[in-house]
């Protein structure tokens, strides 16, 4: 099916275009290799499969050939006033005439979110092409397994996989998955042995859980996944090993009351210290919040060697705005480490 609704894998376009992401290389590259995160690699892998020419949408220079170099840059199209998004579909439908030539009675196949693909719709419907979106409505989760259950319908079915990014996506789309968040009640409930491992988590905030954290930070904090990290991996470069597993991590520091060994906990009591009238270690307060809004995700990850560098990947491919360490700059950012530079209670958290 076309133009917004979602389609088999396999289908024959005549072109793809895939959406860039936020996460991006340090130094100036071909634009193929410049975006760094699992999804955009599911995207070009997609891409490559086809069999067709293929072009990276970018929400600064519009339409990019894999092999065009550029540099880093944070401009978010979803940012961008309506204007320019409407200014940016035309223009990109200029560069495709250019680029590739004439499209009439072509399909085009967009793997990008709504911000990409609606501006798009009426400049390149105008030029008489047709347009495929199967991604445009799925979470970042669905879009991962898409990719890695999706094969070209030319591509053999023996064909070889790739294990790394796979396990990956596997990672990522437990973590994004929607209907996996329990709340701390029901985690504190459930079966400790399967969570006394390393692994994965993420946390996730409710609708009003969010409006108190927008109103405090004066930053949109939108309902759903924002914060994620890891317990248990491997400390490398000393190889010493953790002995953190997922129940410690998550029963012990985030829901313990500890706020000086939680990262998490501390990033939420600078954020809602004036709302919640936090004082020094009267953590009940931040303790009734965080069971009343939050919900958790734990996702078990059996090689503590690795789990460092899986966090880091999955990072970067679900960008989490509550976490701050090694993540873009936005505004949201900028304001919780002012915040957590002014609170100051307690002594300095460890690596929650």
């Amino acid at each position: 099916m076309t133009d917004g609704m979602s389609s088999s894998a396999g289908t024959a376009a005549d072109l793809v275009l895939i959406g860039c992401v936020k996460t991006k290389q340090s130094r100036a590259m071909p634009a193929a290799d410049l975006f760094a995160s699992p999804l955009f690699a599911s995207r070009r892998r997609h891409a490559e499969r086809s069999g067709v020419p293929w072009y990276i949408l970018s929400a600064k220079f519009g339409l990019l050939a894999p092999a065009d170099a550029i540099g880093p840059y944070d401009v978010y199209l979803a940012d961008q006033p309506r204007e320019y998004r409407r200014a940016w579909g035309h223009f990109v439908a200029a560069q495709l005439a250019v680029s590739y030539g004439d499209v009439r009675g072509r399909l085009i196949e967009i793997h990008a979110g709504a911000a990409y693909v609606d501006p798009l719709r009426e400049p390149l419907t105008a030029l008489g092409a047709r347009l495929e979106t199967p991604v445009c409505h799925l979470t970042m989760g669905e879009q991962l397994s898409w990719y890695s259950n999706a094969q070209p319908a030319e591509q053999s079915a023996n064909a070889e996989r790739l294990p790394a990014l796979d396990e990956l996506t596997e990672v990522a789309a437990a973590l994004a998955d929607p209907g996996r968040p329990r709340s701390p009640a029901q985690f504190l409930a459930g079966d400790r042995r399967m969570l006394s491992q390393p692994g994965l988590y993420c946390w996730w905030v409710d609708y009003a859980g969010a409006h108190d954290l927008t109103t405090c930070l004066g930053q949109l904090v939108a309902p759903g996944l924002i914060y994620a990290g890891q317990a248990g991996a491997t400390r490398w470069p000393s190889g010493r090993r953790s002995a953190n597993t997922l129940w410690t991590r998550i029963a012990g520091m985030h829901l313990g009351g500890r706020a000086e060994f939680s990262t998490l906990r501390r990033t939420l009591a600078a954020a809602l210290s004036g709302a919640l009238d936090l004082e020094h270690k009267d953590a009940a307060p931040l303790d009734a919040w965080i069971r009343q809004h939050l919900r958790v995700t734990a996702v078990p990850f059996e090689d503590p060697d690795r789990l460092a560098q899986v966090e880091a990947t999955v990072l970067d491919a679900l960008d989490p705005p509550l976490n701050l360490r090694g993540r873009p700059q936005t505004p949201l950012r900028l304001r919780l480490e002012e915040l957590r530079r002014t609170w100051r209670p307690f002594d300095e958290p460890g690596d929650s």
